[in-house]
Parts: C-alpha cells; sequence; structure tokens
C-alpha cells in the first residue's frame, strides 16, 4: 500500500501555491502558514506537514529556474521547430513553435500564394526546423475587459512571445517519437477528410483525435448552449472507452492479460499524443497509468492518482495551471472522486446520472463564470441523455467506421448512408433543444470576492449533501451565493456609458440607474473588401459576435430595450445581427428609410424572425426613464442619404448632458446648433464620423463646449481617424479627448455632477 494514501492532494496543493507564487509572486509562499495549521488541524503528522512545506519550497525553486530560462528574449533571425499546435486558416499559419533551447515561440505567417498554402496543407509540420526571420512584436492589447486576452493565452502556454514571420528557410526534420506519431495523427485527419462525408469529418475528427478546428461556429454555439462542448473534448470517459476496446480487443486475440495490460501502459500515451494531446487527455491517461501500476504492488486510491498526475503534470509544465481545459478537467474529476459516495448512494441510473452532472457542474461553476460569464442550466438534464449518447454509441460508431474505412470502402460507404442521415436528425434534434430561450445564466463576469463567496457555497453545498441534510436547507445554501453573483456589484445608482472599442466604428452602451433600461447606440462592424477566396477564414472575424457579445455578457446583460442604430454603415450596423441572436432585444430604432440599405438586409430578417420591431424614429422624439430624458434631435427628413441623416441622440438630466452624433457631418452639426439654440456646455460628446475633418467643425465645438469628447476609432484605421487637425482644433480650444483606437473601451460613471472615467488600456 502506498504510505501516503489520500494526503497526496495536500501535497498537490503545495506544488499549485508553489507554481502560482514562482508566476505572479513569492508571496503566495506565505500561504503555507495557515495551510499548514489547517493540517494539523486535521491531526496531518507533522512528518507530512515537514514533508508538504519541503515539497512546496522545492517546487517553487525549481519553477524559478524554470521560468528564468524565459527573460532571455528571442532573436531573430533564429532557428525555430514546429510542434503540433498549429492551425492554418485562410491565408495565415499560427502556432507555437520551439527554438534551441525548448522555449515555446507563437509564430505567425501568411503565405504569399494559394499554391504555397497547398503545399504546407499537404504535410505535417510537426518537428519541421526553419530559419526564421521577421519581428518579433507584443501581443496585442484587448478590446476589453472580457475579451480574447493574447497575454494570457501565452503565459498558459508557457511562450516567450509572438513572432511575425517575414521569411524561413527550411532547415530539417526531427525525428523524434513524437514527430513520428504527430505525422500520423495528421495522416488520420487527412484520411477522416478524404474518406467521411464532410458532415462527419469534424465530429470524427474531434471524437477520436482531438481535433476541433473544423466545427463551425453554428455547432460549437449550440453545444455551449446545451451545456454539452465537453463531448467533443476527448475526457477521462473516452479515454476509459478506448482503453476498454483496445483491452479487450487483446484479450479476444488470446492475449494473455498481463501482456495486455503491459501494452496497454505503453499505448496509452502514444493515443494521448494522437488524441492532441489536451489537459484532460494526459491526466486521464496518467491516472490509469498510475492505478494499473500501483496493483503491482498494492492499489492506489482514485484520488491519489489524480493527485500524482496533477503533480507530474505542473512539474513539466507550471504554466498550465492558467490554462482553463487543465483547470476544469481536474476540478470536475476532483469533484467525481470526492463525490462518489453521494452518487453510489441511489441505486436508479438516472439520478446517479443526474447527480455525476451536477457534482462536476457545482465545483467548476464559478470558475465557468469567471472564464465565460455564462452558464448553461439545461445541462443538468441534458447530459443525462447526451453523455451516454455520444460515448457509448456515437464514439465507437465513430472508431468502427475510421478502422471499416481502411480495409474495407465500399462497405464503409454503405455504413455512411445508414449513419449519415441519423446524425443529421439528431444535429436538427440539438438545433431544435438550443433554440429554446432561457437556458443561459448569465450574471456576467464575477470579481474575485464573489468567486470566493460562490466556493463557499458550493463547499457548504457538498457538505449538505454528505450529511444527507433536508433538500430545502441544501438549495437555500446553493442559491444564496448564486443571487450573490447574480446582483453584486450591478446595482448601482450611476449612469454607466461605455464606448466599446470595436475597431473602426461605433458601439455605445448606456446603463441607466439600477439597470433599469439598457441601451446600445450602434453595434460596430467590419468594412469588408473582396478577397480571394483561398484568404477567407473558415471562422470570419465578426465585430457583434466576437467583440459586442462577450461585453455585453461580461457585464452580465441579457436585454437590451432598445438598440439605437444611427445610419446604415457597415461600421454601425453590420454587427447587429450577431447580437440580435445572442441578446434579447426590446426594439431597435434606426434612421427613417435606412432599412433598404443592403447593409440592413440580414438585420431585418433575423429581427422579423424574432418579432423584434423596428421603428423609424426622427427628431423631436422623446422619452423619459430613471430621471433622465432622451431626445431624438436629428434628422428632420424621411429622405435616408447617408451620414447627414444619422440619428443624433441627446440625454439629459438636472446635472447631466451627453450628445451623440453618429456620422453627422459639418453641414448637419450647423442644422442642429441653428434648430436648438439652447444646446450648450455638454457634459459628454461623441464626436461625429470618428473625427473626421468633416464633422467636428469649430463653430459647433465652440457653441456646446464639451467637457469630454470620444472619438471611436480604430487603432492605425486605414481612414487616419481621427484627423490630426480635428485633435488640433480640440486642443486649441481646451477640450479633453479620447479615442478608443488608443485608449481602449472606454467607460464613463456619472453620478450626480460626478463624472469617473476609465479605459481598458490603463490598467
Amino acid at each position: 500500500m502506498i504510505s501516503f494514501k489520500h494526503k497526496c492532494i495536500f501535497y498537490a496543493l503545495s506544488v499549485l501555491v508553489a507554481s502560482i507564487a514562482a508566476h505572479e509572486s513569492v508571496r503566495f509562499l506565505f500561504l503555507l502558514a495557515p495551510f499548514s495549521l489547517f493540517l494539523r488541524f486535521k491531526k496531518i503528522s507533522m512528518l507530512h506537514v515537514a514533508g508538504i512545506t519541503i515539497t512546496a519550497l522545492s517546487s517553487y525553486i525549481y519553477f524559478t529556474y524554470l521560468l528564468q530560462q524565459f527573460e532571455d528574449p528571442l532573436q531573430v533571425p533564429a532557428s525555430l521547430t514546429w510542434t503540433d499546435e498549429y492551425k492554418i486558416n485562410g491565408d495565415t499559419l499560427r502556432g507555437f513553435m520551439k527554438d534551441d533551447r525548448g522555449r515555446n515561440v507563437y509564430a505567425v505567417y501568411r503565405f504569399k500564394s494559394e499554391q504555397e498554402k497547398l503545399d504546407y496543407q499537404k504535410q505535417s509540420l510537426v518537428g519541421n526546423r526553419y530559419l526564421v526571420t521577421g519581428e518579433v512584436v507584443e501581443p496585442y492589447q484587448p478590446n476589453h475587459d472580457y475579451a480574447f486576452n493574447m497575454s494570457n493565452y501565452l503565459k498558459s502556454k508557457g511562450s516567450l512571445g509572438i513572432v511575425e514571420v517575414t521569411n524561413w528557410n527550411f532547415e530539417g526534420k526531427s525525428q523524434s517519437l513524437y514527430q513520428k506519431i504527430a505525422k500520423q495523427r495528421f495522416n488520420v485527419k487527412r484520411h477522416i477528410e478524404e474518406s467521411f462525408p464532410p458532415s462527419l469529418v469534424a465530429e470524427a475528427q474531434a471524437l477520436i483525435i482531438g481535433l476541433q478546428e473544423n466545427v463551425d461556429e453554428h455547432t460549437t454555439r449550440a453545444y455551449q448552449k446545451l451545456g454539452i462542448t465537453h463531448l467533443f473534448a476527448i475526457s477521462g470517459l473516452h479515454i476509459a472507452i478506448v482503453a476498454f476496446i483496445f483491452f479487450q480487443g487483446l484479450l479476444r486475440l488470446g492475449v494473455r492479460r498481463e501482456l495486455a495490460s503491459g501494452v496497454l501502459l505503453v499505448v496509452l500515451p502514444i493515443y494521448a499524443v494522437l488524441a492532441g494531446g489536451a489537459p484532460s487527455v494526459w491526466r486521464a491517461v496518467m491516472v490509469v497509468e498510475l492505478i494499473m501500476i500501483s496493483r503491482l504492488r498494492g492499489k492506489l486510491a482514485a484520488d491519489d492518482a489524480l493527485s500524482i498526475s496533477f503533480i507530474l503534470f505542473v512539474l513539466l509544465q507550471p504554466w498550465s495551471v492558467y490554462q482553463i481545459g487543465f483547470q476544469l478537467s481536474y476540478l470536475a474529476t476532483a469533484s467525481l472522486i470526492f463525490s462518489s459516495r453521494l452518487i453510489n448512494r441511489h441505486p436508479s441510473w438516472i439520478i446517479q446520472s443526474f447527480l455525476i452532472t451536477f457534482v462536476s457542474q457545482l465545483l467548476v461553476y464559478p470558475l465557468l463564470l469567471f472564464q465565460f460569464y455564462e452558464l448553461s442550466l439545461s445541462s443538468l438534464i441534458v447530459n443525462i441523455f447526451f453523455v451516454p449518447l455520444f460515448s457509448f454509441i456515437i464514439l465507437p460508431i465513430n472508431l468502427i467506421l475510421l478502422a471499416i474505412s481502411y480495409i474495407a470502402e465500399p462497405l464503409t460507404n454503405l455504413l455512411f448512408q445508414l449513419y449519415e442521415p441519423s446524425r443529421a436528425a439528431l444535429t436538427a434534434f440539438i438545433d431544435i433543444l438550443q433554440g429554446i430561450p432561457y437556458q443561459m445564466w448569465t450574471p456576467g463576469k464575477p470579481p474575485l470576492t464573489l468567486i470566493a463567496i460562490a466556493y463557499i457555497g458550493v463547499f457548504a453545498t457538498f457538505y449538505l449533501l454528505d450529511r444527507r441534510s433536508k433538500l430545502l436547507k441544501v438549495i437555500s445554501v446553493l442559491l444564496l451565493p448564486a443571487l450573490i453573483v447574480h446582483y453584486g456589484g450591478k446595482l448601482t445608482n450611476d449612469l454607466i456609458i461605455t464606448f466599446i472599442n470595436v475597431g473602426q466604428g461605433d458601439c455605445i452602451l448606456v446603463e441607466l440607474p439600477l439597470k433599469s433600461e439598457v441601451y446600445l447606440i450602434d453595434s460596430g462592424g467590419v468594412l469588408r473588401f473582396n478577397e480571394e477566396g483561398w484568404k477567407n477564414s473558415r471562422n470570419p472575424y465578426e465585430v457583434g459576435r466576437d467583440i459586442v457579445v462577450p461585453f455585453l455578457k461580461g457585464k452580465g446583460i441579457q436585454k437590451i430595450d432598445k438598440l439605437i442604430l444611427t445610419h446604415a454603415d457597415s461600421d454601425h450596423v453590420e454587427g447587429a445581427e450577431e447580437i440580435v441572436q445572442e441578446i434579447q432585444i426590446g426594439e431597435i430604432h434606426i434612421s427613417p428609410g435606412s432599412y433598404k440599405k443592403d447593409v440592413m438586409n440580414d438585420l431585418v430578417i433575423e429581427s422579423e424572425r424574432r418579432n423584434i420591431p423596428i421603428i423609424e424614429q426622427i427628431a423631436n422624439v422623446s422619452w423619459n426613464k430613471a430621471g433622465f430624458t432622451f431626445t431624438y434631435l436629428w434628422p428632420n427628413e424621411t429622405t435616408y442619404e447617408g451620414n447627414n441623416d444619422s440619428l443624433v441622440l441627446y440625454v439629459t438630466s438636472d446635472r447631466f448632458e451627453g450628445l451623440f452624433m453618429g456620422d453627422v457631418e459639418e453641414e448637419g452639426e450647423e442644422s442642429i446648433i441653428r434648430q436648438y439654440p439652447s444646446l450648450a456646455h455638454i457634459d459628454v460628446l461623441k464626436a461625429g464620423h470618428h473625427g473626421s475633418k468633416t464633422s467636428s467643425s469649430e463653430v459647433f465645438l465652440e457653441r456646446i463646449k464639451p467637457a469630454i469628447t470620444i472619438f471611436s476609432a480604430g487603432e492605425g484605421n486605414r481612414y487616419g481617424h481621427p484627423h490630426k487637425e480635428v485633435v488640433e482644433r480640440f486642443q486649441e480650444l481646451g477640450l479633453p479627448t479620447f479615442t478608443t483606437g488608443e485608449d481602449g473601451t472606454i467607460e464613463l460613471r456619472i453620478s450626480g455632477e460626478t463624472m469617473k472615467l476609465r479605459t481598458s488600456n490603463s490598467k
């Protein structure tokens, strides 16, 4: 027997503390003091407490030494070798390479021709070594607090940084076992693409070799809403099924059980590499291997095996503790192991299936909210049926189809004809399920204090369940922290106006006090230019989906009462369709006649499908809410002609005035100040037309004298917005300005006569 049975988890926690201390600050090591007191309280012997402390300190020294290797910056030209983490998408090849010291580097290369792209697609790049020339660049700033953060991603991968490759020369190819397995993975990928029907390719690649790059956005979102995205990831159950099939196959072939076990010990790590080597894969493989090896001299408990695998993983890759896949994999598995008594207490498989989903979701839900800002409520029910369906039917079917496709192609084609319609029916059923409203709980991104409160509720719930407390008590203890998470930090009497950095475009969020109503002025968008087909990305960048929706969800906004689209230009409305698909919209306001423009077609169709009223607005339409008056000052005409027919919104209270100009140009500005002679001394101005020289005339500025002006313009945009002469005009008049492209997302909090400004790039 292992002498420190059931104490490995404490060693694992000490290694976790050491890794965080090495990455962040040595002060985290002081956590060892209360941790040691806790261990003594739990009557853990002084020998183990000393061992745990020594393990933490030794690990910290080791991690610090490893991380010091990354302090020397990459110098180019450099000799770099491709790993298996790379993607070819559109005209770009990007992924991780290693330098001659084994350090990760994120490389980006743009193909010079379609033929060059095809040449790279036909081969496995793993192990290819190139002499690279290019430029080492800084990670780009995230558009806002809830956007993808490239710096954090590189940190989680232990990467030196980013190199934009201009040229490279092939130097050779390594012939390691890792490279050979990776080549076979590439061959399986290509074989699936060539042998399977197009509708089944993405699923087969995800389930068999852990490759999800061909799963389309619609499918991904549908699985997210149902809380079953993990079904496309290779999990512990997945590994167990593959191991069982392989092991039983060897026994049926007459291989002795001992030899079959030995072969399985060798095959599982190979499959881990073949399956992409995700944290969940290696975690499952290591746990299985540790338990199998331990049987030679005793029996290792599952929690100890999990803890030892954690220690080994972190020792090899100390930065892995920052990977969300790593965190979710170990937390979910730990929840199942430590709740096994609760789960096995019930003989019904349906109740057990529900409890398996419940306890795993319970332990990870605060982490999911912190990372993704929303949680699927339907997953508690859906997983009961979909986990066994995918694990015991769809996965084996794909494995069988793959095996037969190598040896009997005509038979495979017949099986595809039988399987594809039923799989298409399942896809249609999933699409129907994901369309059911109110499946997602979207409280937004909780601060760390609320995460701590949530976990107090989680552990208290586990304790009460283990003690068989009354259901009402358990539900109360679980829901109270959840309600605090949902409402914490959101109930404020401030008016919050946020100018979201959407690149070259406008998008402004207005949150009234106590969130009584929420308005969105414009949605951002991309000005698209015709590209050659081979340059097009599989999932093109969409401002609405990739920038605005994450911001709204990060803020916990589930409904927009009024979506105000000032005029029909792509950089103001193109993102609206994706917002309408993800966020509940009360009504849409547009400039008269603008709905006739082609750029509005998709939005009009989507709005009609969802029964969202589209209302044309004109000057002098107004409404009151939460002590504020909202008035459209412009346009006066019902004929839409472009920028000068933008909706201009004027927001007032007894202590605040804000003016949002859309893309109104000088002619419109002059008409507005003539029509509204009392308009003056504005607190906040959203400058017209992104700071173009055709707007923000001197006469207009001298009249309204804004205390703060915001230019919504992309960093380094091709139009040069805001134009130099406009910026100088504001400076000469002593009027402060901010630009989303330079300052990032800009938040204004208005409370009485006080106005506080914060920018996402100022942190």
